[in-house]
């Protein structure tokens, strides 16, 4: 998940134990990794999150243990070229930048914490002095090394909670989505068959179905019990502004409920061209999960799609 770097700053913040933030601040050619990522070392050998593994991440690592000693910040600029890593199978040709930040658990829990929870579009930036501090939104300023805009991470709503909702939703969690599950089956939307970071609702649909539509991108997914209670979900969901929205079933699934909507008058051919019927990439896949796997590719693709690219508002080309 992105948080797990901010999790862990924050969980460090509260007990006191001192960490170095390792982030990748430049990217040139092929790497393991890409502009932004970051990993937290601690004394002990653990690593939270990562900087791509292997030889790169060892070097980093090394350090960045070195740092905690001296409690000095570094910057680091590696080729990533036959002699660096041939012995790890890290020949990517490529070059990355990055800085090495000690002891930025001394920033407290509620600052990285903020960060962590992400109920807000916040940035955050590296100086020349390697001093880390919030800047507003729109703040703009020459001494950046490093800054970075985290936002809230896209809304995921899922109309249905049976077995291929219980297999996506813990999926789509993990892969930075705040989902939300409807049903009006309380049996079935509640704490036995979700994980805890899941929202439930469950209430009869007309209830559901007026729900407030958030203000940040939504992705949507239709896999209730039935043809009725789909047709009855895409009737009132095609009206809202999905950044892309799918239903499971067959294509002969799809041309029977979009003919009933079009000849209802409940909605247009060009609205239901944004709906994704069958939904999920074809893996051949057959059991539950294999679905599931096929509707997340999907919708990852789209994502990064429709996405506003790299949220790294400056990085450094220039660190030795």
């Amino acid at each position: 998940m992105k948080g797990q770097v901010f999790k862990a700053l924050a969980e460090a913040a509260l007990s006191g134990e001192p960490v170095a933030l390792g982030i990748i601040s430049g990217v040139k050619g092929s790497s393991p990794q890409k502009l932004g990522a970051k990993a937290l070392f601690y004394a002990d050998g653990r690593i939270a999150g990562t900087l791509g593994g292997g030889c790169l991440e060892a070097e980093i690592q090394q350090r960045a243990l070195q740092s905690l000693k001296t409690g000095q910040p570094a910057a680091f600029d590696l080729l990533l070229d036959h002699d660096f890593g041939w012995d790890d199978g890290l020949i990517c040709g490529g070059k990355v930048q990055g800085l090495i930040l000690p002891n930025v658990q001394r920033l407290g829990q509620a600052f990285w914490a903020e960060f962590d929870h992400r109920k807000a579009t916040l940035s955050w930036a590296v100086k020349s002095d390697f001093s880390v501090s919030r800047i507003p939104e729109d703040g703009q300023a020459p001494d950046w090394l490093y800054a970075e805009r985290v936002s809230p991470p896209w809304v995921f709503w899922i109309a249905g909670a049976g077995h291929v909702a219980q297999a996506v939703a813990p999926l789509a969690v993990q892969l930075d989505f705040a989902v939300t599950v409807f049903d009006d089956r309380p049996a079935l939307a509640n704490l036995q068959f979700f994980p805890g970071e899941i929202a439930l609702r469950a209430d009869a649909w007309d209830k559901l179905l007026a729900t407030p539509f958030p203000d940040r991108p939504v992705f949507g997914l239709i896999v209730t019990r039935g043809h009725r209670h789909d047709a009855l979900v895409l009737k009132s969901w095609i009206q809202k502004p999905f950044q892309f929205l799918g239903m499971i079933g067959s294509a002969r699934k799809a041309r029977t409920i979009f003919d009933h909507l079009i000849e209802e008058k409940l909605a247009t051919p060009d609205q239901l061209q944004r709906v994704a019927c069958p939904v999920g990439i074809k893996i051949r896949s057959t059991s539950v999960m294999e679905i599931a796997v096929s509707i997340m590719a999907q919708f990852i693709e789209k994502r990064a799609e429709l996405g506003p690219g790299p949220s790294c508002l400056r990085h450094n080309t220039t660190a030795a």
